[in-house]
């Protein structure tokens, strides 16, 4: 699905088989949810975590947050039964794991099809295998319906054997394979989780390594962690501003047939223009969001 300025800065997993933690959610200020009904959810809960999250998507009242609901595997005994339920709920996005393959995306989007999933229910799907990753532009070019890869970096951190560390040498590979495939299909693509809630500065700089790599935003583990990421991944007031500085000058010059534009003693190209309206439409959109409008 072709990319329009939405915001997913912040992209809050939470318990499919809370239906506290659902509610609250509500007034949370997060960009999107994650109902997860896969490793947040024991095996004896998940029928029960399966009616509550999608009896909650139905009901709506979560404002303009994303709503995705997070499947467990088709080669699991709950796969089948989560992806009918969750086609037929109206999410935003349906969350696959572990996808290692485009073949995995398109039965998955088969079996939406056949249980009558909206046109505008968008697949995401998780990078968090070492296969999935080296198979990360075929799953990206999979279906038109795709709409965002996730990164799994806990499972992937685990896979391969690695550390966690502030840097993330480790993984750094591993973020630019899936970078590359979601920005050559138009993909969104969200940054993992950061597992230490008691570091914030760890998180805060997590976040800016994130958004400095290219991501659009992070998954989140905590609500005290979605004001952080709402701040780092979202534009801020001089980038706004220099951007319609930009817009404005760029056409000015355009029309008076201007060849050459300099900004702030910078010369100013259509790509610099392309990147300017991408953080006026993306404040915008943000705007619309926190003020209940979008």
């Amino acid at each position: 699905m072709r990319q329009t300025a939405r915001p997913r800065r912040s992209v809050l997993y939470m318990p499919g088989s809370n239906a506290r933690a659902q509610e609250k959610a509500k007034s949370l200020p997060a960009d999107a949810l994650i109902l997860d009904l896969e490793d947040a959810v024991a095996p004896d809960a998940k029928a029960e975590a399966r009616g509550i999250v999608c009896d909650n998507v139905r009901s709506g009242g979560y404002g303009g947050r994303e709503l995705i609901i997070r499947v467990n595997g088709l080669e699991t005994p709950w796969g089948r039964d989560d992806l009918v339920a969750a086609a037929g709920a109206g999410a935003d996005a349906i969350l696959l794991p572990k996808v290692e393959s485009g073949q995995q995306v398109r039965a998955a989007e088969a079996l939406m099809d056949a249980h009558g999933a909206a046109a505008t229910t968008a697949i995401w799907c998780m990078m968090e295998t070492p296969r999935g990753i080296l198979q990360a532009a075929e799953i990206a070019g999979s279906t038109p319906r795709l709409g965002c890869l996730v990164m799994g970096t806990s499972d992937l951190t685990k896979d391969l054997h690695a550390r966690h560390t502030q840097a993330r040498l480790p993984m750094l590979t591993s973020l630019g394979l899936c970078l590359l495939a979601a920005r050559a299909h138009d993909l969104a693509i969200l940054d993992g989780v950061y597992l230490d809630l008691a570091n914030g500065e760890g998180f805060a700089e997590s976040c800016r390594q994130g958004l400095e790599l290219g991501f659009d935003g992070k998954t989140l583990i905590h609500p005290s962690q979605v004001a952080g990421a709402n701040e780092i991944f979202g534009p801020t007031a001089a980038e706004i501003a220099e951007s319609k500085e930009i817009i404005t000058a760029f056409a000015a010059a355009d029309a008076a047939g201007k060849a050459v534009v300099v900004v702030n003693g910078r010369l100013v190209e259509n790509l610099h223009v392309e990147n300017a309206r991408r953080i006026v439409e993306m404040a915008a959109a943000i705007e619309a969001l926190e003020s209940g409008a979008a």
